[in-house]
């Protein structure tokens, strides 16, 4: 019998850290697809690309598709949908830095969601980063830039569905098939996308080479890629690693604003935008101390 190997910590850091760069792209070829394309109708196309790419990897499974994957994918889709379509809409009302750090506030969202609906305990260190939070917002409210705006709320909220889409895979998903609960979330976004098209009005828009580009960029390497990477290399590493890795994001969203849009942000929206990075930051660095101590525990009890 064949055991699959364990890849090496370097090669299991590498493609995670990879994945967050790629995302991190996905902010700066949103916002140009959407100068020109209607937010509702990017994440369709980008959604149908990427489930017809998933269709042709899934084509030789596709018999092993069941009404439990089914459901099981659409469920985890609806937040994928949600998710995806706050986050266009966030990114075109206010710019990518903000909505970067922002989009990371879905740290502190997962323990307040879990504790409304499965009595969780938050925690000191979390109901701290939840208050760093607040401070932050209050800084990007009073900095300028127009204060928290539309886009940052909607951006906000984009956080909150992040959230509840990982939630939503740890407590629906078992031991389904990942490639073909990928293509039914895939599908199930594209659906979601579409009545969104047909019922938000839009004024007549020109599809652009560089719309299209970033339309394809965002299918298949923030999406169709990044999924199957997460999927591949996640497992390798505990939650809290993972979520120190993807605070990475906004980092590459603010490079990105900063150098290609040219973005700039005043002394006050930095300082904002630097305590809610550290709000998301201080509830992950807490528990990777825990999580080391109780190792080294184990290990000196073992030795």
């Amino acid at each position: 019998m064949t055991t699959s190997k364990t890849p090496a910590m370097n090669r299991v850091y590498f493609f995670l850290v990879l994945t967050t760069f790629f995302w991190g792209g996905s902010f700066l070829f949103t916002k140009i697809g959407i100068a020109t394309i209607p937010p509702q109708l990017f994440v369709l196309s980008r959604f149908i690309l990427a489930t017809f790419i998933m269709l042709l990897v899934c084509s030789k499974r596709l018999h092993l598709l069941d009404r439990v994957t089914l459901f099981r994918g659409m469920a985890v889709g609806t937040a994928l949908g949600l998710t995806n379509l706050s986050f266009v809409f966030g990114v075109q009302g206010t710019s990518i830095s903000r909505a970067g750090v922002l989009n990371n506030l879905f740290v502190l969202f997962i323990p307040v969601i879990t504790k409304i609906i499965w009595r969780d305990r938050i925690g000191r260190v979390n109901m701290a980063g939840i208050a760093l939070a607040v401070a932050g917002i209050a800084l990007l409210a009073t900095g300028g830039g127009g204060g928290f705006n539309r886009g940052d709320i909607i951006s906000t909220f984009c956080a909150f569905m992040i959230a509840c889409h990982i939630i939503s895979v740890s407590k629906v998903l078992r031991d389904n098939d990942v490639l073909l609960i990928t293509l039914v979330q895939f599908a199930t976004v594209s659906l979601i996308a579409g009545v969104a098209s047909l019922i938000l009005p839009h004024p007549a828009f020109t599809v652009t080479a560089p719309a299209v580009m970033s339309m394809v960029y965002c299918a298949v390497l923030p999406t169709v890629l990044c999924f199957t990477l997460q999927n591949i290399y996640q497992r390798y590493v505990t939650p809290t690693r993972a979520g120190l890795i993807y605070t990475l994001d906004p980092v590459w969203s603010l490079i990105a604003g900063f150098f290609v849009l040219g973005e700039r942000l005043n002394g006050r929206e930095w300082l904002g935008c630097g305590i809610i990075f550290l709000a998301a930051l201080l509830p992950l660095l807490f528990r990777l101390s825990l999580e080391s101590r109780l190792i080294s525990s184990y290990i000196n009890r073992k030795n």
